[in-house]
């Protein structure tokens, strides 16, 4: 490791230590929820958040927008939102007789799309080009999106009347899904005394800026990724594809349609991050392990067979993870 790669990871480590101890006193047992948005936010993804209301799950995002200095905006999805409401939409200026773009609230680096499940096919696919293109066409113009740019979404994993589920090649395009659940008992007593003593909604400082996000980027393409942790990823992805290949053969008729290229991709760029976060520039086995959860979870599709059996996708990837040797 060079010497200026190796100060600006110990720089970054300590500031990433500051910003998760402030989102910590803000909210409390969510820690893997801050993790992965920052990791979101360097490895240039997107968030889905699964879990019920009252989680802190828009607080969570807010926070990371105060401890990093970047725009926040915030859509309710609703069955009635247009495409306009979220990507912008021209307007005329009778005096000039001309039209002017009314950019939408989409254009922020920090963009929360709360339940987006309640919004039409179409909304959605308008929130979706944006995250994969980084842009917005409004009348024909494209506008880019500022960077950093991330979304995050949030879904009731409970209440389906009136939703409009994704479908599984735009759930794709997240880089984590993680669910949220229910703190401990300790978690919900610390909650109380903070909200009692008035701290829940103590202002923050950033610890993290713009610049400090570009450049840790930058810091990112430089660790290293073994062939045998490519090929451990590969392995990982083709178990969920190809199950008895790897000597679980018993989830051949669980698993439908097993994880996309892209779950390699973004295995690879995350166990990055989670080495950058430990202050490594190389990534271990442990790091892939680490997010392999968050990054399968979603791009897994279970057979009749399994929901027959009550199987869940946390089990059958840790079954894979199991499986799979580990280099």
């Amino acid at each position: 490791m060079s010497s200026s790669v190796a100060d600006g990871l110990v720089q970054f480590s300590e500031r990433v230590e500051r910003l998760l101890s402030g989102f910590s006193s803000r909210i409390v047992g969510q820690s893997t929820v801050g993790q992965r948005l920052l990791m979101a936010l360097i490895a240039d993804g997107h968030v889905l958040l699964e879990g019920l209301p009252g989680l802190a799950k828009t607080t969570a995002i807010k926070t990371i927008s105060e401890l990093t200095g970047l725009r926040f905006s915030r859509i309710q999805f609703t069955p009635d939102l247009l495409p306009a409401d979220v990507t912008g939409t021209q307007i005329y200026d009778p005096k000039q007789g001309t039209f002017h773009v009314r950019k939408g609230p989409l254009f922020a680096n920090l963009v929360l799309a709360d339940e987006i499940n309640r919004a039409p096919a179409k909304v959605q696919s308008a929130l979706l080009e944006a995250m994969q293109e980084r842009q917005v066409t409004i009348g024909g113009e494209s506008f880019a999106l500022e960077q950093p740019f991330l979304v995050m979404a949030t879904q009731n994993p409970v209440e389906q009347e009136g939703t409009y589920p994704l479908p599984e090649a735009q759930v794709d395009r997240f880089m984590f899904k993680v669910k949220v659940g229910y703190g401990t008992e300790r978690d919900e007593i610390e909650m109380l005394k903070r909200a009692s003593l008035g701290t829940l909604q103590a202002n923050l400082q950033p610890v993290l800026s713009r610049a400090d996000i570009i450049e840790a980027r930058q810091l990112l393409a430089r660790v290293r990724v073994s062939e045998k942790i490519h090929q451990y990823i590969v392995n990982l992805v083709f178990a969920s594809r190809e199950p008895a290949r790897y000597r679980i053969p018993e989830l051949s008729q669980m698993i439908d349609t097993g994880a996309s290229p892209r779950a390699s991709l973004f295995l690879e760029r995350a166990a990055r991050v989670n080495a950058m976060l430990q202050g490594r520039d190389f990534v271990t086995p442990q790091d892939v392990k680490d997010i392999a959860m968050d990054v399968l979870r979603h791009r897994i599709t279970l057979s009749y067979a399994a929901e027959a059996e009550s199987m869940t996708t946390d089990q059958v990837i840790r079954k894979i993870m199991d499986r799979v040797e580990v280099p």
